[in-house]
Protein backbone atom coordinates (compact mmCIF):
# COMPACT_ATOMS: atom_id res chain seq x y z
CA UNK A 1 0.00 0.00 0.00
CA UNK A 2 1.12 2.91 -0.78
CA UNK A 3 1.64 6.15 1.90
CA UNK A 4 -1.27 9.40 1.15
CA UNK A 5 1.34 11.49 -0.24
CA UNK A 6 3.16 9.56 -2.74
CA UNK A 7 -0.76 8.91 -3.37
CA UNK A 8 -1.30 12.15 -4.20
CA UNK A 9 1.70 12.98 -5.73
CA UNK A 10 0.85 10.34 -8.28
CA UNK A 11 -2.74 11.82 -8.92
CA UNK A 12 -1.24 14.99 -9.56
CA UNK A 13 1.44 14.09 -12.11
CA UNK A 14 -1.43 12.06 -13.76
CA UNK A 15 -4.14 14.63 -14.13
CA UNK A 16 -1.57 17.32 -14.50
CA UNK A 17 -1.07 15.35 -18.10
CA UNK A 18 -4.53 15.08 -18.54
CA UNK A 19 -5.26 18.28 -18.50
CA UNK A 20 -1.96 18.96 -20.54
CA UNK A 21 -3.15 16.35 -23.14
CA UNK A 22 -6.53 18.01 -23.03
CA UNK A 23 -5.57 21.28 -23.95
CA UNK A 24 -3.42 20.58 -26.51
CA UNK A 25 -5.85 18.20 -28.27
CA UNK A 26 -8.70 21.04 -28.08
CA UNK A 27 -6.28 23.73 -29.33
CA UNK A 28 -5.94 23.82 -33.16
CA UNK A 29 -9.99 24.25 -32.85
CA UNK A 30 -10.44 26.38 -30.39
CA UNK A 31 -7.57 29.68 -30.65
CA UNK A 32 -8.36 32.90 -32.03
CA UNK A 33 -5.86 35.51 -33.20
CA UNK A 34 -5.24 38.75 -31.69
CA UNK A 35 -3.14 40.82 -33.06
CA UNK A 36 -0.11 38.88 -32.91
CA UNK A 37 -1.11 37.03 -30.10
CA UNK A 38 -3.43 33.45 -30.53
CA UNK A 39 -5.96 33.39 -27.93
CA UNK A 40 -6.86 29.62 -26.20
CA UNK A 41 -10.17 29.37 -24.22
CA UNK A 42 -9.29 26.36 -23.58
CA UNK A 43 -6.12 27.36 -21.95
CA UNK A 44 -8.02 29.24 -19.58
CA UNK A 45 -10.86 26.16 -19.02
CA UNK A 46 -7.67 24.07 -18.24
CA UNK A 47 -6.30 26.87 -15.71
CA UNK A 48 -9.18 26.37 -13.93
CA UNK A 49 -9.34 22.70 -13.37
CA UNK A 50 -5.72 22.21 -12.82
CA UNK A 51 -5.53 25.10 -10.21
CA UNK A 52 -7.84 23.94 -8.14
CA UNK A 53 -7.66 19.86 -8.50
CA UNK A 54 -3.64 19.76 -8.93
CA UNK A 55 -2.96 22.93 -7.09
CA UNK A 56 -0.95 26.12 -7.95
CA UNK A 57 2.43 25.15 -9.42
CA UNK A 58 1.27 21.67 -11.02
CA UNK A 59 -1.53 24.33 -12.94
CA UNK A 60 1.41 26.46 -13.80
CA UNK A 61 3.57 23.43 -15.45
CA UNK A 62 0.38 22.74 -17.36
CA UNK A 63 0.26 25.58 -18.89
CA UNK A 64 4.19 25.72 -19.80
CA UNK A 65 3.90 22.15 -21.29
CA UNK A 66 0.55 23.18 -23.33
CA UNK A 67 1.88 26.66 -24.02
CA UNK A 68 5.50 24.61 -25.81
CA UNK A 69 3.56 22.66 -27.37
CA UNK A 70 1.16 24.83 -28.99
CA UNK A 71 4.10 26.91 -29.95
CA UNK A 72 5.87 23.52 -31.46
CA UNK A 73 3.37 22.98 -33.61
CA UNK A 74 2.13 26.83 -34.89
CA UNK A 75 -0.79 27.02 -32.92
CA UNK A 76 1.20 29.04 -29.98
CA UNK A 77 3.02 32.15 -29.57
CA UNK A 78 5.30 33.29 -26.93
CA UNK A 79 2.50 34.73 -25.49
CA UNK A 80 1.27 31.55 -24.80
CA UNK A 81 3.38 31.24 -21.33
CA UNK A 82 2.09 35.16 -19.84
CA UNK A 83 -0.87 33.95 -21.25
CA UNK A 84 -1.66 30.62 -19.56
CA UNK A 85 0.89 30.48 -16.64
CA UNK A 86 -0.44 33.48 -14.19
CA UNK A 87 -4.44 32.60 -14.40
CA UNK A 88 -3.46 28.63 -13.47
CA UNK A 89 -1.04 29.84 -10.48
CA UNK A 90 -4.03 32.72 -9.29
CA UNK A 91 -6.69 29.64 -9.48
CA UNK A 92 -4.86 27.46 -7.53
CA UNK A 93 -3.95 29.91 -4.87
CA UNK A 94 -7.40 31.33 -3.85
CA UNK A 95 -8.83 27.80 -4.09
CA UNK A 96 -6.07 26.91 -1.57
CA UNK A 97 -6.33 29.91 0.26
CA UNK A 98 -10.36 30.26 0.18
CA UNK A 99 -11.80 26.29 0.74
CA UNK A 100 -11.90 26.15 4.15
CA UNK A 101 -13.01 29.66 4.58
CA UNK A 102 -16.09 29.70 2.34
CA UNK A 103 -16.06 25.73 1.83
CA UNK A 104 -15.86 24.00 -1.86
CA UNK A 105 -18.28 25.25 -4.05
CA UNK A 106 -18.12 28.64 -3.80
CA UNK A 107 -14.39 28.54 -3.43
CA UNK A 108 -14.25 26.80 -6.73
CA UNK A 109 -16.66 30.05 -8.32
CA UNK A 110 -14.58 33.10 -6.24
CA UNK A 111 -11.33 31.02 -7.92
CA UNK A 112 -12.09 30.45 -11.52
CA UNK A 113 -13.19 33.90 -11.29
CA UNK A 114 -9.02 34.84 -10.14
CA UNK A 115 -8.41 33.17 -13.36
CA UNK A 116 -9.30 36.16 -15.90
CA UNK A 117 -7.73 38.44 -13.37
CA UNK A 118 -4.25 36.36 -13.46
CA UNK A 119 -4.69 35.78 -17.26
CA UNK A 120 -5.12 39.76 -17.97
CA UNK A 121 -3.59 41.76 -15.59
CA UNK A 122 -0.83 40.27 -14.97
CA UNK A 123 -0.14 38.19 -18.22
CA UNK A 124 -1.39 40.79 -20.24
CA UNK A 125 0.67 43.30 -18.30
CA UNK A 126 3.62 41.04 -18.61
CA UNK A 127 3.17 40.64 -22.20
CA UNK A 128 3.00 44.53 -22.97
CA UNK A 129 6.01 45.39 -20.95
CA UNK A 130 7.95 42.73 -20.99
CA UNK A 131 7.43 40.04 -23.89
CA UNK A 132 6.13 42.50 -26.81
CA UNK A 133 9.39 45.12 -26.64
CA UNK A 134 11.37 41.82 -27.50
CA UNK A 135 9.52 41.50 -31.00
CA UNK A 136 9.36 45.10 -31.93
CA UNK A 137 6.23 46.05 -30.26
CA UNK A 138 3.80 44.01 -32.81
CA UNK A 139 1.06 44.88 -30.41
CA UNK A 140 1.41 48.42 -29.56
CA UNK A 141 1.45 48.79 -33.19
CA UNK A 142 -1.42 46.77 -33.81
CA UNK A 143 -3.47 48.07 -30.62
CA UNK A 144 -1.77 50.85 -29.96
CA UNK A 145 -3.16 50.62 -26.06
CA UNK A 146 -2.80 47.88 -23.85
CA UNK A 147 -6.88 48.28 -23.06
CA UNK A 148 -7.29 46.66 -26.64
CA UNK A 149 -4.92 43.76 -25.71
CA UNK A 150 -7.00 43.09 -21.94
CA UNK A 151 -10.30 43.21 -23.71
CA UNK A 152 -9.38 40.03 -26.29
CA UNK A 153 -7.56 37.92 -23.21
CA UNK A 154 -10.70 38.72 -21.43
CA UNK A 155 -12.45 37.55 -24.00
CA UNK A 156 -11.12 34.22 -24.09
CA UNK A 157 -10.47 34.26 -20.39
CA UNK A 158 -13.65 34.80 -19.25
CA UNK A 159 -15.15 32.33 -21.81
CA UNK A 160 -12.48 29.39 -20.13
CA UNK A 161 -12.80 30.06 -16.56
CA UNK A 162 -16.84 29.44 -17.44
CA UNK A 163 -16.62 26.61 -18.95
CA UNK A 164 -14.06 25.01 -16.35
CA UNK A 165 -15.76 26.87 -13.48
CA UNK A 166 -19.12 24.49 -14.95
CA UNK A 167 -16.81 21.51 -15.10
CA UNK A 168 -15.73 21.54 -11.45
CA UNK A 169 -18.51 22.26 -9.73
CA UNK A 170 -20.04 19.15 -12.20
CA UNK A 171 -17.21 17.27 -10.93
CA UNK A 172 -17.35 18.27 -7.41
CA UNK A 173 -20.96 17.34 -7.29
CA UNK A 174 -20.27 13.43 -8.39
CA UNK A 175 -17.56 13.76 -5.44
CA UNK A 176 -14.36 13.73 -7.82
CA UNK A 177 -12.89 16.52 -5.47
CA UNK A 178 -13.01 14.10 -2.39
CA UNK A 179 -10.93 11.82 -4.54
CA UNK A 180 -8.08 14.02 -5.62
CA UNK A 181 -7.63 16.23 -2.48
Amino acid sequence: MIGKSLRKLLIQILLSALFSALAFVISPITWFQWGPTKAFPGQHMVNVLAGIMVGPLWASLCAVIVGTLRIMFGVGTIFAYPGGIPGGLMVGILYMLLKNKFGSRKAIVLASLGEPVGTVFIGGTISWYIVDPFFGSALYLKFGGILFLYLGWAFSSIIGCIIGMMLVLALDKIGVLKFVE
